[in-house]
């Protein structure tokens, strides 16, 4: 039994395939040896039914296993896999940029980023697609929306998600029902602002940030699971997180609000 079958495997039927834009999937990978191949298995599944998408794996020191080494076995067998060795990073965010980086050299339409070690279900990339599609610019994936949902994670972990997304919109004049998830994709000329603009966020405040930058274009959210255990959330994590958001919302009541 995978971890998938602890939920409903969601699946979404695109119609006309000769809609379906160049994709790219971003995802940050650390010590995710033993999950490894089920998590490909799932994403060459999505991407087989779809017949567009290519990935970019991002490794960098944190990784203490052997997950660098299956990236370039996976690379050699699969050519719609790519391995980014990324050394200099600093934290995860630089891994997010730097896969987003990789992707934007080329001409794909559309970026979705997600979490490593089937903490975000790849069966759900066909519904940011479809939305992509729809014209939307962002799509935001939601665990606290009617069909979203979060299992088998740290409670301390939620209670800083949903603290963290009433607290977010409260400073920061948004309306979003999930601020913090990870799980989101864009236009490539979306992804290319913030990429450019470059962001304050040090650790996981990175998700309400962009979130924050882009609230002025074409968003949606759409229902999430978010199935796997949760890491405890460092001390100086959270602190930089209180930092940028006090740090945009001075911004904001100084009517100094930033906006991409």
């Amino acid at each position: 039994m995978t971890i998938f079958a602890h939920c409903e495997k969601l699946r979404w039927t695109i119609d006309d395939k000769i809609m379906i834009k160049k994709l790219a999937l971003v995802s940050p990978l650390a010590n995710e040896e033993d999950t490894f191949a089920e998590f490909v298995a799932a994403i060459q599944d999505v991407l087989n039914d779809l017949g567009t998408g290519e990935v970019f794996f991002v490794v960098d020191n944190v990784s203490k296993d052997n997950t660098f080494m299956c990236c370039q076995q996976l690379e050699q067998q699969d050519p719609r896999f790519h391995t980014v060795w990324a050394p200099e990073n600093r934290n995860v965010v630089d891994a997010y940029l730097r896969g987003y980086k990789e992707a934007l050299k080329y001409d794909f339409d559309y970026i979705i980023e997600m979490d490593g070690g089937m903490s975000h279900n790849p069966a759900a990339i066909p519904q940011f697609l479809r939305c992509l599609n729809e014209g939307h610019k962002c799509v935001f994936g939601s665990r606290f929306i009617n069909g979203g949902s979060i299992y088998n994670s740290n409670w301390r972990r939620s209670v800083l998600s949903r603290g963290g997304t009433i607290l977010s919109n409260l400073l920061l004049g948004t309306n979003m029902r999930d601020m913090t998830s990870g799980y989101m994709g864009f236009h490539a000329d979306v992804a290319r602002k913030f990429v450019e603009h470059g962001l304050l966020s040090k650790a996981h405040f990175y998700q309400t940030e962009v979130r924050y930058l882009l609230r002025f274009q074409q968003c949606i959210e759409v229902p999430i699971h978010y199935m796997a255990p949760s890491p405890r959330v460092s001390k100086k994590a959270i602190k930089n997180s209180f930092e940028v958001l006090f740090y945009y919302f001075r911004q904001r009541i100084m009517g100094k609000a930033i906006a991409l």
